[in-house]
């Protein structure tokens, strides 16, 4: 089979022959070439590749660009080794997660004196975040052959104050990496085992780094195991080093961008919720429809067979931190139920899986089918299949969706899907742990809402209860987590970092609600975030946003009902909307104009609203109060 190469990006699919040619084609172009570069990115591109991708996307830059398919993202590059030559590969890296990069590269060296001088490029910059990209050997460690502890308070301090400095009063993201392994042992297998060894120091210094609160505004880049995993002798070049400070081989340019790029898009909410499973060849080996229950090779005892178990193992732990499970299958749905309920090495059961499609129609038509009943968009689904013409046929037709190119052998399935990057995490909550078991309750609604007469009477018996608090530390991941992610109910879309939320917290003009909700399927977790900024008797509703999986709920008519209720607590006569427009919160055109707000104004397609609340009529939605 194919040698697995990690470096290589092997779970993209292969660069077509023409793709120089596609991208001189996109420079020519006077239309808008979102699309076109998005696509062109999702190939396992080499140095070379990427680069002429970034040549392509700064000429379409310099065009109209109509769509919005590329989330805008300003970052600062600091580091103490040589960059500018993998800036255009992290540019172009980063329209694979519908990012449109712009770089603002920190002079060689001066990562101390970026920081602190309040002129100085990266804080002048207007930046999303700032990538801390340091090397070991300009980092201020304590002599080897010292009786230092294993991380100096000189390290500490020194990182701490540059991610102080850097975040902005948390207005900004750092990205702080974590410091790869040198080669080199001066004391051998003792290293181990000195406390102040280079190996030690590093060590401590990643686990540092991990243990550093995220209110702090870090994000950690997990550069240690990017290396590990490559090898530590093909990570590190010490030519390059010498000949112009690269901090490692050029071999590893496109993973490395590649690492970069899918934590920028976790940043901007890009991450997917959803994993779609084929099932003959992928969850288990064989036809089930002409191989039946006994003659699939699925269990232990048997390579290939333990191969499909660990796909299914990768898959239910996947759910378990929150990833949604859909089937996506042609077969007929009776043969293809089976092994899930009679084979007895079943890791994988049919209540773990939120939809399942087993017919004949193509798969791309499912797969908008399953987005649909689960109410996520198709850029949120990742789809697995074992056969080559279908992986084809649904990047071709859905381009939105991700679909990892796969090996010969099972064995190394697991590999390529979490390989992809595709569930990349910044947070991790107790609601994110529940997703998977909401939107399979979801579906469930959904099935029930087909079955009542109306709206009313289905509402109704869903039994909802609702708990409203102020924001708080047990909520203020889930929140950020919301604000960051949330674009079709968002009527404003604007995003604040942990940092500025706990500022809000304490900021007696300001005033938060935070709403769950639950009904007789279950728990919906947090659904529904706002922010009140308060201007004499006014209150200015400075961001409203709700998960869409509570749409059509009247949940929004329950919202209104309790700030109105906690505004006149306060002494406030009027609340006050905005709606501005984005490529994805249409949605909400009319949120305002259905809960009775007048327009007061209308600037650039931007709406203004105002509700007096001397004589509001509570709209009392079948929602009580928990």
């Amino acid at each position: 089979m194919k040698e697995w190469n990690f470096e290589s990006c092997p779970w993209l699919p292969a660069t077509p022959d023409d793709f120089r040619n596609q991208c001189q084609a996109v420079r020519q172009s006077d239309e808008d070439s979102s699309t076109d570069l998005y696509r062109l990115a999702q190939f396992a591109l080499n140095n070379s590749q990427l680069n002429s991708l970034a040549h392509a996307f700064a000429e379409a830059q310099k065009k109209p660009q109509k769509s919005q398919l590329l989330k805008p993202f300003r970052l600062g590059l600091v580091s103490n080794a040589t960059t500018a030559l993998f800036v255009p590969a992290l540019i172009a890296s980063s329209l694979r997660f519908a990012i449109s990069l712009t770089v603002v590269e920190a002079p060689f060296g001066q990562v101390m004196q970026e920081a602190l001088d309040p002129d100085s490029q990266i804080n002048q910059g207007e930046l999303d975040g700032v990538l801390l990209a340091l090397d070991y050997r300009g980092l201020p460690f304590a002599d080897i052959l010292g009786e230092a502890a294993s991380l100096s308070s000189d390290t500490k301090d020194y990182i701490n104050s540059l991610i102080e400095k850097f975040s902005d009063g948390g207005r900004r993201v750092v990205i702080v990496q974590t410091i790869p392994q040198p080669t080199e042992a001066l004391f051998g297998s003792y290293d181990a085992r000195m406390v102040s060894s280079m190996q030690r120091q590093i060590a401590a210094f990643n686990s540092y780094l991990a243990e550093l609160p995220q209110k702090s505004g870090t994000v950690i880049l997990d550069v240690a195991n990017l290396a590990n995993r490559v090898g530590l002798d093909r990570w590190h070049d010490p030519i390059q080093w010498n000949f112009a400070k690269l901090p490692f081989s050029q071999m590893v340019v496109p993973l490395y961008t590649d690492f970069i790029a899918r934590l920028l898009g976790a940043i901007r909410g890009k991450s997917r919720k959803c994993l779609v499973l084929d099932l003959d060849n992928t969850l288990w080996g064989g036809v089930i429809g002409d191989d039946g229950l006994d003659g699939i090779v699925l269990g232990q005892g048997n390579a290939l067979g333990e191969a499909f178990l660990e796909i299914q193992r990768t898959a239910l732990n996947l759910r378990k931190r929150g990833i949604v499970l859909a089937v996506c299958s042609k077969n007929d749905e009776i043969n293809a139920r089976m092994p899930f309920r009679k084979h007895p090495d079943m890791i994988l059961k049919e209540d773990h899986i939120a939809v399942f499609l087993a017919n004949w129609n193509d798969k791309a038509s499912n797969l908008e089918e399953i987005a649909r009943v689960l109410n996520i968009g198709l850029d949120a689904l990742v789809f697995l299949d074992d056969n080559p013409a279908e992986r084809a046929q649904v990047r071709e037709a859905l381009p939105q969706v991700a679909v990892p190119e796969l090996p010969d052998d099972p064995a190394f399935y697991p590999r390529a899907l979490l390989g992809g990057g595709y569930f990349e995490a910044i947070a991790y909550t107790p609601d994110d742990q529940q997703r998977a078991q909401q939107y399979q309750a979801n579906s469930q609604r959904t099935s029930l809402q087909s079955n009542c007469r109306n709206i009313d009477e289905f509402l109704q018996s869903l039994a909802m209860q609702a708990q409203v608090a102020q924001f708080d530390q047990m909520g203020r991941s889930r929140i950020v987590q919301l604000i960051n992610k949330t674009n079709q109910f968002n009527l404003t879309t604007r995003r604040y970092t942990e940092a500025q939320i706990i500022s809000m917290e304490e900021d007696s003009s300001i005033f938060t609600l935070q709403v769950r909700l639950q009904d007789r399927f279950g728990d919906n977790g947090m659904i529904s975030v706002v922010i009140c900024r308060t201007q004499g008797n006014l209150w200015d509703i400075d961001l409203w946003l709700m998960s869409c999986r509570v749409l059509k709920r009247r949940v929004e008519e329950f919202v209104l009902d309790q700030l109105v209720i906690e505004a006149k607590k306060h002494g406030i006569t009027t609340l006050q909307g905005v709606w501005i427009p984005s490529s994805r919160n249409d949605l909400v055109k009319d949120h305002y104009a259905n809960l009775n707000f007048k327009l007061i104004k209308e600037e650039d397609s931007t709406t203004y609203w105002q509700l007096p609340l001397k004589d509001y009529i509570p709209l009392n939605p079948p929602i009580k109060l928990a």
